[in-house]
């Protein structure tokens, strides 16, 4: 149930680690689990696999980079964010079906131009604080690198699959106007397990 794997995160060691593993950007093994929640190897391992029971990690076995062929050793376990969505409501609500109404709606008007600038608005209307924190706020999971900010995820994500052109034009427009008078610009950069956005100082992607 989504509420028991929410609850999973309640252990302050637990959540350090899912949100270390899922702004990591790349698959961790337990050593660097381990450093970036200040604990042991073997307790690290064990919130670690827990957070898999509960869905909220998956696992995967693989050689380190550089190691093959014979005399390689055992695959490593790694952890990266499992693809799951988890939500609780008390007492039940259903925004998702409502928004996803309205995007039907949207669509079927022709009134995508309307939506997609009424985004942009609603991001320069955001408090101005620095980019990353904005981002956060807006339930990204930002990684800045090489003056460049890849999102980790996409906070609009099912909405985004069940209506893509519209949703992903409008998440677009939303992070242009985050960006709005800032070194940052948004482009479309779309990838596998990311949002389909990302954000540059040099207008290179």
């Amino acid at each position: 149930m989504d509420i028991e794997a929410i609850a999973l995160l309640q252990d302050p060691v637990r959540r350090r680690l899912y949100e270390f593993v899922a702004g990591a950007g790349a698959d961790v093994d337990r050593n660097e689990g381990s450093a970036a929640a200040g604990i042991s190897r073997t307790l690290a391992a064990f919130h670690l696999d827990k957070l898999v029971e509960g869905g909220l990690l998956d696992a995967v076995f693989r050689r380190p980079e550089g190691r093959a062929g014979p005399g390689a050793g055992r695959p490593a376990k790694y952890y990266r964010r499992s693809e799951g969505e988890f939500a609780a409501s008390v007492p039940p609500r259903d925004y998702r079906g409502v928004a996803s109404l309205l995007a039907e709606t949207v669509a079927e008007a022709g009134l995508d131009e309307q939506a997609v600038e009424a985004a942009r608005e609603a991001g320069r209307a955001g408090e101005r604080v620095p980019l990353v924190e904005a981002l956060r706020a807006r339930g990204y999971v930002p990684l800045e690198k090489d003056g460049e900010v890849r999102l980790l995820n996409c906070p609009f994500h099912t909405l985004a699959e069940e209506f893509p052109p519209l949703v992903c034009a409008m998440n677009l427009a939303l992070l242009e106007g985050l960006a709005d008078g800032t070194p940052w610009t948004a482009r479309m950069a779309p990838g596998a397990g990311r949002c389909c956005v990302a954000l540059s100082k040099t207008n290179e992607l």
